[in-house]
């Protein structure tokens, strides 16, 4: 019994550290003061969490060079507590800035940025699944804008998640990448958590939200779906690029990269 119980922390201590890189080590920390203190994990665990997210993690990471997303700005938050709660809202400086600086310049536009993953608080390379490239604090997704059932703009989002809504369900370039084997490219269809508001693409809102992203000097390269590109009328932007087919379609989100 007590190999099965160690095998189960193991377990969930590997689970929670590819989830949120931090969780496996606030779940070792819990699980030695569960038994020093003689207190069951469920009352521990949960309070550990929270101090770590909310008053021990943030100030480590900026000495590392990675600060916190804001979640409670009105102009700058995340499409819902998760991404805060699971550590997956850091960036390097300079993201943060940009960031910042362009919802204050969208807000005069009822423009607000929703921004989905970003990076985790440590570590250059350590993998934010499924990302590929979310790894250094210079990338984040950010969500497109949209109009609610009587045609008016809104910060609501389609999916709970704020992937895997596709504007077109099948595209030229998403059928070619499935047919030449990249099955992932369609992938985030299933990392929804469930389509809970039935909106249309804000296509004027959405151009200028990536508009604004472009005109700062630090944005390196921004990836949406080669049609989208054309349908806003941003053909001439040499930032946009294609993300190729070894990566999932961009055609529910932004992402947005920093030199």
């Amino acid at each position: 019994m007590k190999f099965f119980k160690v095998l189960g922390h193991i377990i969930i201590i590997c689970f929670l550290t590819l989830l949120t890189q931090v969780g496996g080590l606030v779940w070792l920390v819990a699980a030695l003061l569960s038994v020093k203190l003689k207190k069951k994990m469920r009352y521990i665990f949960p309070i550990l969490y929270l101090i770590f997210n909310l008053i021990i993690i943030p100030p480590v990471a900026k000495s590392f060079g990675r600060e916190a997303l804001p979640f409670l700005n009105s102009e700058l938050k995340p499409r819902n507590l998760i991404y805060p709660i699971l550590f997956r809202n850091y960036v390097n400086p300079d993201l943060k800035i940009l960031l910042e600086t362009s919802s204050k310049k969208l807000k005069s536009k009822n423009i607000q940025i929703t921004y989905l993953d970003a990076n985790f608080p440590f570590l250059d390379g350590y993998p934010l699944l499924p990302h590929l490239s979310h790894n250094d604090g210079k990338k984040v997704d950010v969500s497109f804008m949209y109009l609610d059932e009587v045609g008016k703009s809104t910060n609501k989002k389609p999916s709970f998640s704020g992937y895997g809504t596709y504007l077109n369900e099948h595209t030229k370039t998403s059928e070619g990448c499935l047919n030449r084997g990249y099955w992932q490219y369609d992938f985030p269809k299933y990392l929804t958590f469930g389509t809970i508001n039935d909106l249309e693409f804000d296509r004027n809102k959405t151009k200028a939200l990536i508009q604004q992203l472009l005109a700062s000097s630090k944005t390196e390269k921004i990836f949406i779906e080669p049609y989208l590109k054309q349908t806003l009328g941003l053909s001439s932007e040499n930032k946009i690029r294609f993300h190729g087919c070894q990566a999932v379609r961009h055609d529910d989100h932004i992402h947005l990269q920093i030199k």
